[in-house]
């Protein structure tokens, strides 16, 4: 099995050789030989672990998390999962772009024509702008949440600091405290996981996605379909 130094490894993946040299000091990928002068030596399996790794950091994990994927009993799996939710989401933004275009271009021609617009091409405009609008929309509340939240401690804190005046930082933590649940509990009703060992979406109890490990895009959990505790993708969703 041919062995490759740590500047022949760099080359083979894109990444510089310091970052071989950090995934080996986080414990994600060290050395399967040493040679007679000390220098690290890299097999086929290694180099096929560093692709993993560089994998799962462009679909957006953190080096935590991709210890515990490479830890677990199927982590092939787990990549093919984002690499699918990605796909689906690339999908739907192509499918949702060209429904625009196609409601565009039929308004354009409606116009030019001096016809009037159809009613189902009104009704799908008026669709994709209101499910732009809700996308966007929840974002903006969970961002203005998330300030209003900040905001009330920060402010709270600032007047005892500089007045000694202490009952309002008191009295704005039920109402920070309720926004929290709140916002928490929207978060757990619009998504789904998709567990890489049955390929099932499910929805986990409240209190277990609350307190499990997580990235951007994974979470682990107990899939309630088959009982296994691995790395789930999370993807959006009302119903499973």
């Amino acid at each position: 099995m041919p062995d490759y130094t740590t500047g022949e490894l760099a080359r083979l993946c894109g990444v510089s050789v310091r970052t071989i040299q950090f995934y080996d000091a986080r414990g994600l990928l060290h050395p399967s030989d040493l040679s007679e002068g000390g220098r690290r030596l890299y097999s086929e399996a290694d180099l096929r672990k560093l692709r993993m790794i560089c994998a799962l950091k462009t679909l957006g994990l953190s080096l935590d998390a991709i210890l515990g994927v490479l830890g677990s009993e199927h982590p092939e799996k787990v990549l093919l999962l984002l690499l699918d939710e990605q796909e689906r989401r690339i999908s739907d933004e192509m499918g949702s772009l060209e429904r625009q275009k196609s409601a565009v271009d039929t308004a354009r021609e409606s116009i030019r024509t001096g016809r009037m617009l159809s009613i189902e091409s009104i009704a799908d405009m008026d669709r994709m702008m209101e499910e732009a609008k809700k996308l966007k929309k929840l974002h903006l509340v969970m961002l203005l949440i998330g300030m209003t939240m900040s905001g009330l401690q920060w402010g709270g804190v600032i007047l005892w600091i500089f007045t000694g005046i202490w009952w309002p930082f008191a009295a704005c933590w039920p109402l920070v405290i309720a926004l929290g649940i709140w916002v928490t509990r929207m978060y757990h009703k619009n998504t789904l996981y998709v567990c890489p060992e049955c390929g099932a979406r499910f929805r986990p109890a409240f209190r277990e996605m609350m307190w499990a490990r997580h990235t951007a895009k994974t979470r682990l959990l107990t899939c309630t379909k088959c009982g296994c505790r691995c790395w789930c993708v999370e993807t959006y969703g009302k119903n499973e």
